[in-house]
């Protein structure tokens, strides 16, 4: 079985480190730079499984004292999602980090109703079927992001 969502019990840091230096590489590798503020938002983001809003970001960055304004955080977010190294969760409005910043992919979403934990998963299968549908429509898929609400493994085993 595959299981994108983390155990409860997962050492999140060394998934959160190795998640900041795939990013700083990644930078590296497109000549862009991972400034610290854009670090720290993008750390922010890894902390948490269940997506954060823009707001949520800016909290999180002010509560070690820092007095950041919200153009700063969503600058900092659009860099971060122009390099392919979160997603946005459209239909909460909030982003969540990205599990395959290296490879250019088509996003799927698993979204826990309960726990609010999301799982990014990828299906070749699914993709190829929405491409085969837009152009049989003459649309041009430019971001195929698809997004799943239901409960997780853990959660449906707790009931």
């Amino acid at each position: 079985m595959n299981k994108n969502f983390p155990e409860r019990n997962h050492d999140h840091g060394a998934s959160i480190e190795s998640a900041l230096e795939q990013a700083e590489a990644l930078c590296r590798e497109r000549g862009a730079r991972l400034t610290p503020l854009r670090r720290r938002v993008l750390e922010i983001i890894q902390e948490s499984h269940a997506p954060l809003g823009a707001y949520d970001v800016l909290q999180r960055m002010n509560a070690d004292g820092e007095r950041n304004a919200p153009p700063t955080v969503y600058r900092a977010l659009d860099f971060l999602l122009k390099h392919g190294l979160i997603h946005r969760i459209e239909s909460q409005k909030a982003f969540v980090g990205c599990a395959m910043a290296a490879d250019a992919h088509d996003a799927l979403f698993l979204i826990c109703r309960d726990s609010g934990s999301v799982a990014e998963t990828h299906s070749q299968e699914i993709g190829e079927a929405i491409e085969a549908s837009a152009t049989r429509a003459g649309f041009l898929v430019e971001m195929p992001v698809m997004e799943i609400s239901g409960r997780c493994q853990e959660c449906h085993e707790d009931e």
